[in-house]
């Protein structure tokens, strides 16, 4: 029997269910945890889901997601604030210490991609004694350099863990996600430092399809169908020392119109076969 007690199915993957379908399937499947998506669990009302989500008797491995902290007018950057102080607080009512971040991409028109990142780091220190004060960690997420200029300036996990040095490491962690990281000659050298850090709040495994979706977001497949070594980028994040949840997060259209049931068996299957042995 395989062991499943991290696992957990972060809600994108099955983007068509309700949160309610999300919680009852990872109960009929036997998996732990849930990473809820904050469209959903405004969908259910945030008391509703956390009592959801407690009552099922799952734990929440993440939250997801604040950010875009890129707005280059002082309406724009209020905007972000409140709305990463809303997520902070929904963090909190789920009872999960982690929010991921996914930090914006450039201003409408902008091509100064460092100041850009300078106002990410000005907004995150905005919001770091805001976190700080409720208990949650904010969790900065590396994208793929296919996503800098609209989604997320951080693509490497080495920039990542430059923006969180500043802060404690129970403040601002890291995201190691396979599809936007496994690409990054550094990640071993920089799994490493983040296990040095104590900055790893989360490892995300899924695999990166070829050839490239048309909408580039859906290029994301169950492990073992993509690129992506998991026996080495697990055994990094292995030995850095993190013990803690793995979150399945698949964008793919055809999984999607798959039965959501379906797509947690063959989760688990994968994750038994591919991540187990290396976590």
């Amino acid at each position: 029997m395989s062991d499943f007690s991290r696992l957990s199915i972060n809600s994108a993957t099955t983007k068509k269910w309700t949160l309610a379908q999300v919680v009852e399937g990872c109960v009929n499947a036997g998996i732990p945890a849930i990473g809820p998506w904050r469209d959903r669990v405004a969908e259910a009302g945030l008391d509703k889901a956390a009592r959801l989500i407690k009552d099922a008797g799952l734990r929440v491995s993440s939250l997801c997601r604040g950010g875009f902290l890129t707005a280059a007018d002082a309406a724009g950057q209020a905007a972000a604030l409140a709305d990463n102080r809303a997520a902070i607080l929904e963090a909190v009512a789920l009872d999960t210490t982690e929010l991921f971040l996914v930090v914006g991409g450039l201003a409408p028109g902008e091509k100064d991609i460092v100041g850009a990142r300078q106002r990410v780091a000005d907004r995150l220190a905005d919001l770091v004694p805001f976190a700080q004060e409720n208990g949650v960690r904010l969790v900065l997420e590396p994208l793929h350099p296919m996503y800098a200029a609209d989604r997320a300036l951080i693509s490497t996990l080495g920039q990542a863990l430059d923006l969180a040095a500043p802060f404690d490491a129970a403040a601002v962690g890291v995201a190691v996600d396979t599809f936007h990281v496994w690409w990054d000659p550094e990640l071993k050298a920089q799994i490493e430092r983040a296990g040095r850090e104590n900055r790893i709040a989360s490892y995300q495994v899924c695999d990166f399809n070829m050839p490239i979706a048309a909408d580039p977001l859906l290029s994301r497949g169950y492990m073992g169908d993509g690129v992506v070594d998991f026996a080495t980028i697990g055994t990094w994040v292995r030995d850095a020392g993190y013990t803690g949840d793995i979150e399945v997060e698949i964008f793919n259209q055809e999984i999607w119109d798959t039965d959501g049931a379906a797509v947690l068996a063959t989760v688990k299957e994968r994750y038994a076969d591919l991540v187990l042995p290396y976590a």
